[in-house]
């Protein structure tokens, strides 16, 4: 089943006012309800030769793995997660293996690694997948909640009590990551799952804009603009460089425009049948 249309999304990417170019990369498939965005690092381009290997991999695994699961809402026994949060991991950790294995045999690629922030829409669901300091935000009757928690030193402070979250903005030490793609052989995903409702929002960005925009402001941008989609994209792209845009900028935005549940086999449409008549 298509969500085209059931899910509206908008993209935008901006090398920002201090960076000599873009690390970051983002790919969808709308069709599927797949959202990748990566931020790279590590020497001069090899950050976006990993973003773009993370990107390009976790799009065409997620599209081939789909393709032969006959139940996307399966239960794996051994973690309790459905069969999209599963396929969405494993694409991420075939990505690890390639970009690490092009760092270690490529010179001009040694070092580098990315971030990644992924997530798969289905049968009125989301499954999220991340390693990193990339994020993902719900806005829900218009309050704004992170969804990700981030894998980097100064969360782990703040988690275990030397910041408090206060402190922990005005920090200039956030982009010391504890999880990357590419810097060892396997790397641990986090995964999470959340009903989705229409009118939510999502959002996927780079450190990028999380560092330089607070909570608030890309909750009140979203609120005044959420109108246009891509209106919403420019003004958060703006707002970031106009705190400086130390860093690349990227996002991906969807709205949950019709609930998307997914169709019933012959055999579901019976039981449905039988259940309303008893």
């Amino acid at each position: 089943m298509s969500l085209t249309g059931k899910i509206k999304a908008t993209a935008a990417t901006d090398t920002g006012m201090v960076r000599e170019h873009n690390e970051d990369a983002i790919g969808s498939d709308p069709d599927l309800g797949l959202l990748v965005l990566a931020d790279g690092m590590g020497g001069y381009n090899a950050g976006e030769v990993a973003s773009g290997i993370a990107v390009k991999t976790v799009l065409s695994q997620v599209s081939a793995a789909l393709e032969t699961i006959p139940d996307r809402n399966e239960i794996e026994p051994e973690s309790g997660l459905r069969r999209d949060s599963i396929i969405l991991r494993d694409a991420i950790f075939r990505a690890n293996r390639i970009i690490h294995n092009t760092a270690q045999t490529q010179p001009d690629c040694e070092g580098m690694g990315t971030t990644v922030v992924a997530c798969l829409f289905y049968d009125n669901k989301i499954s999220v997948a991340h390693v990193g300091d990339s994020r993902m935000y719900r806005m829900r009757d218009g309050n704004l909640e992170q969804i990700t928690m981030d894998h980097s030193l100064l969360q782990e402070l703040v988690d275990r009590g030397f910041y408090s979250k206060e402190e922990a903005l005005r920090s200039t030490n956030k982009n010391y990551v504890t999880r990357a793609l590419g810097v060892e052989p396997s790397v641990d995903v986090e995964l999470n799952e959340a009903e989705v409702v229409p009118g939510d929002f999502y959002l996927l960005c780079s450190d990028g804009l999380s560092d330089m925009v607070e909570d608030d402001d890309i909750q009140l941008t979203i609120s005044t603009f959420h109108a246009n989609l891509d209106v919403v994209g420019q003004q958060l792209i703006r707002l970031s460089n106009d705190q400086g845009g130390r860093d690349n900028i990227s996002l991906m935005l969807a709205y949950i425009a019709q609930p998307f549940p997914a169709r019933k086999g012959m055999l579901g449409n019976v039981l449905n049948w039988f259940n309303s008549s008893k």
